[in-house]
């Protein structure tokens, strides 16, 4: 059997007060670990039992027991996660679908470096809310998404699965929730069966999970009185609210502390302490009296070579000592080269990585490769920095460094004597055939349900394994041992002082648009403008743009150079759109020399997770819209984060941010019409005492457009001047019928007649949060339906009040403004217009 690349994120220790306190110049620096955390290493390197938890969605992981697992028990801990969150919302910022995926890709990471777990994805992708599995696993392409759980077993050989969700209860939560839970059930089985998925066989083996549980709880039983009544003799319970004076944290500290890194779903959370119960309920196996593992051997003997391994390391753990770790270094040595020698791949794989890592722990050993500068182009030549430093009396010697991708190798042979650094340059020369740094989910378009992943090896890995590394060839008494250390690229802040970042592959040159759509509500040329980034020095081209037959760009081509890298070249083209309503996709395309060039280079850059570049090929959607409104001026009070602001300016709107803490009776009589953001009334305490000022505003002749909130954490008692309730009715068909309720209404009318050709490609849903109650003033103007449910009306209502109208709305313009289309734009503006005839 061949030996693969490790499959997982697998971190060191969760090192929890040092990442929380220095946040996130922490996210990407190398962890050095004190001997408290050494120690616990040691007894999770003797521990050789694994748990398995799986869900749907980044922020499924129930982060106590994942915790619990991992810190308490010294199990191998992973959350696989069939989706990476690609439909969900975001709170820090503008990014939508693939974009937000990666940034909740990387907030499960730095979870999992805080609890102490591991992290698994398939192919799926989250194309938002789903009613039901059948739809969920029709969209998704259910034997693939299968045969990725499959492979996750059987890479990752659990002793226990853990499902999030109920099996047994489908229709009634969540599409991806169930089927999450059904394809993990039907994994357990088919993960033992050489005759499913064989092809996975060439770099895996066959493997049978003991146990699958469902992490139940009062939330699948509607009350706390129904859970406490329920049977409960098939169900574990585990006090997970237990305290680790090694670290001054209890598990529900750092499983909050955990949970916080969801940052853009708003999921900060604060850490309790004492007693706290988890209940897992047998689903598959055989029932336990009290622990998960009983009847599973977890500890060396498990493996054929074992027993003096174990002997040597039970040693090492009670012998251990906090004033000088390095004083284990012989045996863990010894225990080293043992378990090389073992036969069984996957413990040898798991437990290598571990020991290195206690091993470099133990003996103070810091190793890097830092590069002079943050990127560079494939092809190209960058000074790296490297250090070496053994911080004790053991005897190491530094034999060689060697660089990949181009394997060039550099002969040192020097003794590393007690806290003495070794210090050299060495020139990195990158192969042309070097890939640019980019999530490699990425890298092909996908479908709505699936990722297209090209390279089998890849499947369920977290993130791109880092091409450019170098390895550290180090002697310890005798004994090679390699440790790999990815190429990085660091400064020195002014503010936070030494700060790492990813060392970035990126093109020799990109292009982007200054934004993603661009509306014509009229037919006359419109100039845009295309910006161009070098990535190397002394660049020199030309541009050109490829559009639809319909639509024209002028110039043909236009030239362009950029003397320096890092520097842009902004050139200025006139896009002349058709007489009619029509949409295209238009196409940069650099050309330096005889290569071409159409990618854009997107970085995304927060706080709380390492810097990612994400390089995709560039578009503008170009639409032609015929639309007519009334008023020009809106207000705009932000919500939770969307573009809707920006979209209506691309319509010919004046669009003014207004600071809700400044709003007074008179302050909005400006505006044409006011919109508040989507889930405004959730996340702007200000509204709270702003609200009587709306009202008035749309008393005295305003127009108040209102888009939709929850019902759970609304500041105010109503949004509305008239009763109204928020339900948790949606429509998650995208291309559900729509029927008109008042063909005559206004909104339908004018001053744009809206018809079934305006609900036409609409992206990922209808719309969400609809109200189910509502009094006569209000005007119901929709109706529609997901399959096999009754007709929703309360996704578009509108009631007159006083001089003015009050519209409430759950269709998810949000989503369809981006995707730029065309009948969501004309009935918004027939909502602005409305009373302005």
């Amino acid at each position: 059997m061949r030996k693969t690349i490790i499959l997982y994120f697998m971190p060191k220790i969760f090192s929890v007060l040092l990442f929380f306190i220095l946040g996130f110049t922490q996210a990407q620096t190398p962890e050095k670990l004190n001997a408290s955390e050494i120690h616990q290493e040691i007894k999770k390197l003797n521990f050789l039992g694994s748990v398995l938890y799986v869900g749907a969605h980044p922020d499924d992981e129930n982060t106590r027991l994942i915790s619990y697992f991992a810190n308490k028990k010294k199990a191998r801990v992973a959350y696989l996660s069939l989706t990476r969150g690609d439909g969900g919302q975001n709170l820090i910022g503008p990014e939508l679908q693939e974009q937000l995926g990666l940034i909740r890709t990387h907030e499960l990471l730095a979870a999992r470096k805080i609890d102490g777990g591991e992290q698994i994805f398939t192919r799926a992708k989250d194309f938002g809310y789903s009613k039901n599995p059948d739809e969920t696993l029709k969209i998704w392409d259910k034997n693939k998404v299968l045969s990725d759980v499959v492979l996750a077993i059987r890479k990752f050989k659990p002793d226990v699965i853990i499902n999030r969700f109920d099996h047994r209860s489908p229709g009634s939560t969540h599409g991806h929730h169930t089927s999450s839970a059904l394809l993990s059930l039907e994994a357990f089985e088919l993960a033992a069966d050489s005759s499913a998925f064989p092809e996975q066989l060439n770099s895996t083996a066959a493997f049978q999970p003991k146990r699958a549980f469902f992490n139940t709880s009062h939330w699948f039983y509607g009350s706390r009185e129904a859970f406490e009544e329920a049977d409960k003799s098939a169900m574990l319970s585990l006090d997970v609210g237990v305290y680790f004076p090694e670290l001054g944290l209890s598990n529900s500290e750092i499983a909050a502390l955990s949970r916080s890194q969801h940052q853009s779903q708003g999921f900060g959370s604060t850490g309790t302490r004492g007693t706290s119960n988890e209940y897992l309920e047998l689903i598959k196996g055989e029932m336990p009296e009290s622990d998960v593992f009983e009847g599973i051997d977890t500890s060396w003997n498990r493996i054929e070579g074992g027993r003096e391994i174990g002997d040597i390391l039970k040693k090492v753990e009670t012998e251990f000592n906090f004033r000088d770790p390095s004083q284990s270094l012989p045996e863990l040595v010894k225990a080293y080269k043992l378990i090389q020698e073992l036969e069984n791949e996957h413990w040898r794989e798991v437990k290598t990585n571990q020991i290195k890592d206690i091993i470099a722990a133990s003996s103070g050993l810091f190793l890097e490769a830092a590069a002079e500068t943050p990127s560079v182009t494939a092809g190209e030549k960058v000074s790296l920095n490297l250090e070496a430093i053994n911080r004790s009396s053991y005897p190491v010697t530094l034999n060689s460094v060697e660089l990949s991708p181009n394997n060039s190798r550099l002969q040192v042979g020097q003794s590393l004597k007690n806290n003495q650094s070794w210090v050299s340059e060495l020139d990195f020369h990158l192969p042309e055939s070097t890939k640019n740094t980019t999530p490699y989910w990425l890298q092909k378009e996908s479908t709505n349900g699936m990722y297209l992943v090209e390279d089998s090896e890849m499947i369920g890995l977290p993130k791109t394994p880092v091409e450019t590394q170098a390895t550290f060839r180090m002697d310890f008494n005798g004994t090679e041992i390699e440790f790999n250390r990815p190429v990085i690229y660091k400064y020195n802040d002014a503010v936070v002082g030494e700060t790492y970042r990813p060392f970035m592959i990126i093109p020799e040159v990109s292009v982007s648009f200054e934004k993603d759509v661009e509306i014509f509500e009229l037919n006359e040329p419109r100039s845009i403008s295309v910006v161009i980034k070098a990535g190397r020095d002394n660049l020199k081209g030309s541009l050109r743009l490829e559009s639809g037959k319909n639509w024209k760009t002028l110039p043909e081509s236009a030239d362009f150079r950029i003397d320096q890298k890092g520097g842009t070249a902004i050139l200025t083209f006139e896009i002349i759109p058709p007489d009619d309503q029509d949409e295209t996709f238009i196409r940069p395309v650099a050309k330096i020399g005889e290569k071409e060039y159409t990618d854009e280079l997107i970085q995304i850059d927060y706080k709380h997770i390492p810097l990612q570049n994400l390089v995709m090929p560039a578009k503008l959607k170009a639409v032609r819209i015929e639309i007519q409104k009334k008023g020009e001026y809106i207000g705009y009070i932000d919500g939770a984060g969307d573009a809707v602001p920006q979209s209506l300016e691309q319509i010919g709107y004046r669009v003014e941010q207004v600071d809700p803490a400044e709003i007074s009776d008179n302050s909005l009589s400006k505006f044409d019409a006011v919109v508040t953001g989507i889930r405004a009334y959730n996340v702007v305490d200000e509204l709270k005492f702003a609200q009587k000022h709306l009202l008035e505003y749309v008393k005295n002749g305003g127009n108040l457009i209102v888009q939709y909130n929850t019902s759970r954490g609304m500041l105010v008692d109503n949004p509305a001047p008239f009763p109204l309730q928020i339900s948790r009715d949606r429509v998650t068909d995208e291309r559900a019928e729509v029927s008109f309720l008042d063909k005559n209404h206004p909104v339908l009318n004018k001053p744009n007649k809206i018809t079934e050709n305006d609900f036409k490609n609409w992206v990922q849903e209808r719309g969400l949060y609809f109200p189910d109650q509502w009094s006569e003033e209000f005007a119901p103007i929709l109706s529609m339906k997901d399959k096999g449910e009754e007709p929703t009306q309360g996704s578009l209502l509108v009631a007159k009040y006083g001089d003015g109208y009050f519209i409430y709305t759950g269709l998810s313009f949000f989503r369809q403004f981006p995707e730029g289309v065309p009948g969501a734009y004309r009935l918004f503006a027939n909502m602005v217009s409305i009373g302005k005839e």
